[in-house]
């Protein structure tokens, strides 16, 4: 059973002005498009199709939320990354990624999604470091970990990890598969943590 189970859907924002009441507290999922995002957040929830995953990089792109109760949400942010995405749109989002972390009072929390495969791109520091000022937790998951064997998953997790301590101390990481459950019940309790 899951801590998040009953978690509903409630709200996407294209636009700053579309955001839900900045009250109660909120952890926000972002990630490269096609980094296993969407994957991640029906793992945690344990529902199949709460977050829309796509075999097409770039689909999400609005801000959505999740209720869980108790005045408390999950954010998918919209993926980044992807080239096909006219540069138009790829700005706003930009904007709108940017403008939420650093403005919205609620947000307690940032869940980093990274393809294991390819850990920490600049794209990944580049959102790192809007964020990070703010002192609050970043939980790194290194998703899709069941494509590496042992030694390879770990090699980009002490890699990982390396970087964050040098960069952003106050980021983790740890692997995470949503095929295998992998990390799933420590990801689970931490960002049920963050929200309390």
């Amino acid at each position: 059973m899951s801590i998040f189970e009953g978690t509903r859907f409630i709200a996407s924002a294209h636009d700053p002005r579309e955001l839900p009441p900045d009250i109660g507290s909120e952890i926000a999922f972002a990630g490269r498009s096609n980094a296993g995002k969407s994957s991640a957040i029906n793992a945690l929830t344990r529902r199949k199709k709460l977050a829309f995953v796509s075999k097409t990089p770039g689909r999400t792109q609005t801000i959505n939320f999740f209720d869980c109760g108790g005045n408390r949400r999950l954010v998918d942010l919209p993926g980044y990354g992807y080239a096909k995405v006219p540069l138009k749109e790829r700005e706003h989002w930009g904007m709108l990624i940017s403008a939420y972390l650093q403005e919205r009072t609620s947000l307690k929390g940032l869940v980093l999604i990274v393809d294991a495969r390819h850990p920490l791109t600049p794209l990944d520091q580049q959102l790192l470091g809007w964020y990070t000022p703010l002192n609050q937790p970043v939980l790194v998951l290194l998703t899709k970990a069941d494509k590496l064997n042992r030694q390879e998953a770990n090699l980009a997790l002490r890699e990982s990890q390396a970087l964050l301590v040098s960069k952003f101390p106050n980021a983790t990481a740890q692997l995470f598969s949503a095929v295998t459950g992998t990390g799933l019940r420590s990801a689970e309790n931490m960002v049920h943590g963050w929200l309390k």
